[in-house]
């Protein structure tokens, strides 16, 4: 029988809504079924909601002290003792799957299809080149299939699923060599995690400087948005760098993606084409930007944010 297991994304408590779209991924393919491995230390409550994802036959749960946090080191071992039921293994392009599927690929020894855009058939994919200039077709070399969804090429499945869920326990060595030491995070608010956000708000080096980004980040919060930025702001310092979108960053497909004082590099263009609708503000006439735009203003930023926030 002809599996697909997808690696849920989680931080304990919450589902990431990467893992939605994976599955949605995971869909198209017509195997026999689609199943959600959830590992955690206590994963009770992430498995109840992978559970009700639309598709999804079996979550597979794996308690473990050792997974409390996502180390890739530590969670690869496990999955590759899970992939023997399965002909496929996927997770999200994010963050998480870039450092863990190709450690899973490894042990399996197996090459790794990396940010799949389209399903052809089990075997053959689509991906993007060049900053998404280009798209080329991969067949999967015989053996499992480990690959990586580009989340932004798939829209969230429902949550009208009833999937059961088995509790699993994995004898597997784990190694010592990775241990998990902390996790240092910018700015330690409740916004929306930027890959998963339905609404984003991006700062260029139009922005001007570091202390001037707090308009960005008042906006964003009235918005109940991810906060985002051009790999020129990452660059000068006005923001960490965990929030650069682009192709060096982190690429993201929004409902709705607003983008002040940033120019529009194809490198940038190439994280945000996917957004659902695109708003630019910059007070260069010929930005780039202003070609993808599906709203337009030239004018300058402070001033234009400043109205957006009384009309809020």
């Amino acid at each position: 029988m002809s599996k697909v297991l997808v690696i849920a994304e989680h931080d304990g408590d919450q589902l990431n809504g990467s893992t939605a779209r994976a599955v949605a991924c995971a869909s198209e393919l017509g195997l026999d079924a689609v199943d959600v491995a959830v590992l955690a230390a206590d994963g009770a409550v992430v498995a109840d909601q992978a559970a009700s994802l639309t598709g999804v036959s079996t979550v597979v749960l794996v308690q473990n002290p050792a997974n409390e946090h996502a180390v890739a080191a530590l969670l690869a071992p496990q999955i590759e003792a899970l992939a023997s039921d399965y002909s496929h293994v996927f997770a999200p392009s994010t963050t998480f799957g870039k450092d863990l599927m190709p450690r899973v690929a490894a042990h399996l020894g197996v090459p790794q299809i990396s940010d799949i855009m389209r399903v052809e058939s089990a075997t053959v994919f689509d991906r993007p080149v060049y900053a998404g200039n280009a798209v080329v077709t991969v067949e999967a070399a015989e053996g499992i299939v480990i690959g990586t969804v580009r989340t932004a090429s798939y829209a969230a499945v429902g949550q009208e699923g009833s999937a059961s869920i088995e509790t699993r326990e994995l004898s597997v060595e784990l190694p010592s060599h990775t241990r998990y030491v902390g996790l240092q995070t910018s700015g330690g608010s409740d916004r929306p995690d930027l890959q998963a956000a339905a609404k984003v708000v991006s700062g260029g080096r139009g922005v001007g400087s570091e202390e001037n980004f707090s308009v960005i980040y008042k906006l964003a919060d009235k918005l109940g948005a991810g906060v985002g930025a051009s790999r020129a702001a990452v660059d000068a310092g006005f923001i960490p760098n965990d929030h650069q979108v682009g192709q060096t960053g982190k690429i993201i497909a929004p409902e709705l993606y607003m983008a002040f004082g940033i120019s529009g590099a194809i490198q940038h263009l190439a994280g945000i084409k996917d957004a659902g609708t695109i708003v630019a503000v910059n007070k260069d006439a010929d930005a780039p930007i202003f070609e993808v735009a599906d709203y337009g203003l030239v004018g300058d930023l402070f001033e234009v944010i400043d109205e957006l926030e009384k009309a809020l």
